[in-house]
């Protein structure tokens, strides 16, 4: 795929979006999450052939190996005990290069929103208009933080990634995701969501998955701690946590951040998140990420909500808390999750960490998330 074959108006496509996901700075204005200029540790390394073992799944039987290709998986990263066990690259993939993250972006937004309610920037309990009075008269002018980090808001709003009629369009097209009409390029992404309305539910009643929701948490964490996204995600969360490479997320026409989706690391750093679970939000005896916050989303959450939401078919012993899945298995396992084919997991049980980015053609394929879930469970019994 050529450069010149790709643009805003389909970089979402497949087969564009081989080359768009892992270029997206060259499609679209971002901003840089920066590294510490200090040397990194990189992570150790004793490989083990994992990729050719036989795994059952929802979709059938198959090898690792396999299941990546025919999911269009651009890369592939274990975690086991801190040390890289298996790392695995499609012929497309450029590992060096930061690939978008999509929903994944929400989870990355919440350890932010946990790291700054520790230092006491935000109480999660407080109204949204206390940090961001703009929104009364909206669907948020009376839920709480909490209400956006759990996905409880009664927001009226449908999420149809592939209905070219839908209000999702008008969505992305204020993030800068979608083409704009240059003489009326219409409301950015902060206007839209103080537009957005709610429905005849009470906030909190039940777990409804509205991606506007991490965009407007990200406009709080910035109104509270009094700086733009970008620069807190990098002073909180990936200077002290030692990246090895500078990440970036996407903005619209105005420089809003898009924090439900336009996050952009390389595979080795998004594990590297993920291990700051395993290591209780530690690095080198610096406390990152608050270990309450860790346990929180480890194991909280309202069940009756998600039991009443839009996702328990998905997850049915499953809750959701801080922007993150608690799958409900018997190893207590947590996952954060994009479209595309985005996934992360963390198995606290047996110390395992599993990182898989990839380009797969529709939004959404729930048969195939499923077989990677249970194929990243067997790994790691195989493991333990």
């Amino acid at each position: 795929m050529k450069r010149k074959q790709v643009g805003i108006g389909n970089w979402r496509l497949h087969p564009q979006s081989q080359w768009a996901f892992q270029h997206v700075r060259e499609l679209m204005p971002t901003a840089a999450i920066e590294r510490t200029t200090s040397t990194t540790k990189p992570l150790s390394t004793k490989l083990a052939d994992l990729v050719n073992i036989n795994v059952e799944s929802p979709a059938g039987d198959r090898s690792l190996k396999k299941l990546l290709t025919e999911s269009h998986t651009d890369s592939l990263i274990v975690l086991h005990h801190g040390t890289v066990v298996t790392e695995w690259h499609a012929p497309n993939s450029n590992p060096n290069n930061p690939h978008i993250l999509f929903s994944i972006s929400k989870s990355i937004t919440a350890i932010l929103a946990g790291i700054l309610e520790e230092k006491g920037y935000i109480d999660s309990d407080n109204l949204v208009a206390d940090y961001l009075p703009l929104v009364k008269g909206s669907v948020y002018g009376n839920c709480t933080v909490r209400h956006l980090l759990d996905m409880s808001v009664a927001l009226d709003f449908e999420e149809n990634y592939t209905d070219e009629n839908s209000e999702y369009v008008q969505y992305r097209i204020a993030t800068g995701w979608n083409p704009i009409d240059q003489a009326a390029p219409g409301p950015g992404l902060e206007a839209f969501l103080y537009g957005l309305k709610q429905t005849d539910e009470v906030h909190g009643h039940r777990f409804l998955y509205r991606s506007p929701n991490t965009d407007l948490l990200g406009l709080v964490l910035e109104r509270a701690a009094v700086a733009p996204l970008p620069e807190l995600l990098s002073r909180h969360l990936w200077k002290p946590m030692g990246a090895e490479t500078e990440a970036y997320i996407t903005l619209d026409h105005f420089g809003t951040s898009r924090a439900a989706g336009g996050i952009c690391v390389t595979l080795h750093d998004l594990a590297r998140t993920g291990q700051l679970f395993l290591e209780n939000g530690q690095v080198d005896g610096h406390q990152v990420i608050p270990s309450t916050w860790i346990e929180d989303t480890c194991n909280n959450g309202d069940q009756a909500a998600w039991d009443r939401g839009n996702y328990k078919h998905k997850l049915p012993n499953g809750k959701y808390r801080n922007q993150w899945y608690q799958t409900g298995d018997c190893d207590k396992s947590i996952s954060a999750r994009g479209i595309h084919g985005q996934l992360l997991y963390i198995n606290p049980s047996r110390s395992v960490v599993i990182a898989k980015l990839a380009c797969q053609p529709e939004p959404l394929n729930d048969a195939m998330t499923a077989s990677f879930m249970s194929a990243f469970e067997q790994i790691a019994k195989q493991l333990d």
